[in-house]
């Protein structure tokens, strides 16, 4: 199976937030965010094992900003580790109030881990990663420690 690149899956998606996916005050609900979130990792690990995917694990996820209703929400999605069936997708959510002036923030980060599946459900072996810079080894090495912790603890 051929190595494919980060830069052959990477996907980003934008959506405006709407009222009703926020509180009474205006606060978009960090579940809406994980579905966009969620959806783009899909994207980026189908692209990758050009297959079905399940979502298998969500990890790290972390809220830096908050979201508002009228904010734009950018989900860039990337490649930070694959195993054999595994994709591990970092995914970085950009928040910006396109009424100002102001650039996008980083609102929150992620990693998920998407399995590549057959028609029947089991899990199939997926292309390997090539690394091509310094920025995706970190990734992947950091991204490996968090499979194989993973793994051992299943263990």
């Amino acid at each position: 199976m051929k190595a494919k690149t980060v830069e052959e899956s990477k996907t980003s998606i934008g959506s405006l937030m709407q009222p009703e996916q926020a509180n009474p005050v205006g606060n978009v609900h960090g579940g809406e965010i994980m579905k966009l979130m969620d959806n783009v990792a899909g994207i980026v690990a189908v692209r990758h094992a050009r297959a079905n995917v399940v979502t298998a694990r969500v990890d790290e996820l972390e809220f830096h900003y908050p979201i508002y209703i009228g904010n734009l929400v950018t989900c860039n999605a990337k490649l930070s580790f694959v195993g054999n069936s595994s994709m591990e997708v970092f995914v970085e959510v950009l928040v910006e109030d396109i009424t100002k002036t102001e650039s996008a923030k980083v609102a929150l980060t992620g990693f998920f881990t998407m399995v590549a599946m057959d028609k029947n459900g089991n899990s199939i072996s997926v292309p390997p990663l090539e690394i091509t810079n310094d920025e995706e080894y970190k990734l992947f090495e950091e991204g490996k420690k968090r499979y194989l912790t993973y793994k051992q603890k299943r263990s």
